[in-house]
């Protein structure tokens, strides 16, 4: 790195004086003060994204590490059902050919499902329209407004 010390920088600043003049010098050191904070800014944005970079390379990596246990995981649970299901046939081959032998006696076959043929739209009911009428069981459907003008309070004198 360049080593710029206090008598470095005055004598730079003494050349540029005698160089520029001193009618140009604070314009040229306003210029030359926003090219180095632009260059800051760059090589803090580019400081930023190799960060960014690296960061989403350990992510990359521990994706894969994860997709490889899971993928181990589903491997061994694959091999344990086929294990399970080789098992299975082997123990039901087994207890059919046991029971091939021996028959149970067939049941006879439940009735298929006939539909009652009733008029679905009558509501038919054993409770009697006297009493449904004493205790105040509605029969009727009555529209919104039919209601509000039924049941709205009544005016006072």
């Amino acid at each position: 790195m360049i080593d710029l010390g206090i008598s470095k920088l005055a004598l730079i600043g003494v050349v540029a004086l005698i160089v520029i003049g001193p009618e140009k010098l604070p314009r040229v050191a306003r210029t030359v003060g926003t090219l180095l904070g632009k260059a800051q800014r760059y090589v803090s944005e580019v400081k930023a994204e190799v960060n960014r970079s690296m960061a989403m390379d350990e992510l990359n990596k521990a994706k894969e590490s994860v997709t490889s246990a899971a993928q181990e995981w589903t491997d061994s649970v694959n091999s344990a059902q086929q294990t399970i299901h080789k098992t299975w046939s082997e123990t039901s081959s087994d207890i059919l050919s046991a029971t091939q032998s021996w028959q149970a006696p067939t049941e006879p076959e439940p009735p298929s499902y006939k539909h009652p043929g009733k008029n679905w739209r009558v509501k038919r009911s054993a409770t009697p329209q006297w009493f449904k009428a004493r205790s105040g069981v509605r029969t009727r459907a009555l529209s919104g407004a039919a209601r509000v003008a039924r049941y709205r309070p009544q005016k006072l004198g």
